[in-house]
């Protein structure tokens, strides 16, 4: 009886996913439609989000060990775009702390 209720439960979480994700799609290109201008900055912010993947994938290497095989990175180009997401991860995290301590210490200075 527990299992049946996992199941569902799993069947019902996996259709309201798919419900939340194809929701968070349509209505933000619904309201672009409207005011093209939200799609030109959204558009902006794709850009540089490949700008900070592009700097990733060029500072990340291509190497593969014997412990990545073991997890399924077994080429060169999956362990390189996989060092890239990290680094672009790091990159981002970074520009967020700087932007944050710039931000308050302009705020205590003024």
């Amino acid at each position: 009886m527990e299992q049946i209720v996992v199941n569902v439960g799993l069947v019902v979480a996996y259709i309201l996913v798919g419900l939340g994700v194809v929701l968070a799609i349509v209505f933000p290109l619904i309201n672009a439609i409207s005011q093209p201008k939200l799609l030109v900055k959204a558009g902006i912010g794709l850009v540089g989000a490949l700008i900070v993947f592009g700097i990733g994938y060029a500072l990340s290497d291509a190497t593969t060990s014997s412990r990545f095989i073991q997890y399924g990175v077994d080429t060169p180009t999956l362990s390189r775009t996989i060092g890239a997401a990290l680094k672009m991860v790091y990159l981002l995290m970074g520009i967020a702390i700087v932007g944050i301590v710039v931000t308050e210490f302009s705020k205590a200075f003024k």
